[in-house]
């Protein structure tokens, strides 16, 4: 019996988040990149991820190029978590987008983060990178406005 094709993030993708959260940590700026730190949903500890922060039409989002990835499922538990680039950090609430809202901001995502475009493409999830294809994952990928908590 064979397993459908499940889609899944390059193998040497942890091993390089964990060498962008070291560098950012020690105050180092690397482009569009930041890390998100959100409580993680069984351990209560916090989980850090970098992610590729999308300013959109005035809102601040992140696409979840992985559909499942532990970080998204973490940061729908936890509603709230903080945004860091270099030196700076922020407190923000993570609001998922419904289907609708997130088609606009799919659309937008091969303009806005050239650079994840290619890796969705090695993962399967789109073919050409198309603005339509982007937009087509709108309920399968994770959409997620930033706003700052006061």
């Amino acid at each position: 019996m064979t397993q459908p094709n499940k889609i899944a993030p390059p193998r040497w993708l942890k091993p390089m988040n964990k060498v962008f959260v070291a560098l950012q940590r020690l105050g180092f700026r690397l482009g569009g990149m930041y890390l998100l730190t959100v409580p993680g949903r069984k351990s209560g500890q916090p989980r850090t991820t970098p992610i590729s922060l999308m300013n959109f039409e005035g809102g601040r989002y992140v696409v979840g190029g992985f559909p499942g990835a532990d970080w998204v499922r973490n940061a729908r538990a936890a509603g709230t978590g903080t945004l860091s680039c270099g030196r700076r950090a922020e407190h923000v609430r993570l609001t998922e987008l419904s289907e609708e809202d997130a088609r606009p901001v799919l659309r937008a995502f091969p303009a806005e983060i050239p650079t994840g475009v290619s890796m969705m493409k090695d993962a399967g999830l789109v073919r050409t990178g198309s603005p339509e294809e982007f937009e087509a994952l709108a309920g399968r990928c994770a959409v997620f406005r930033f706003d700052p908590v006061d």
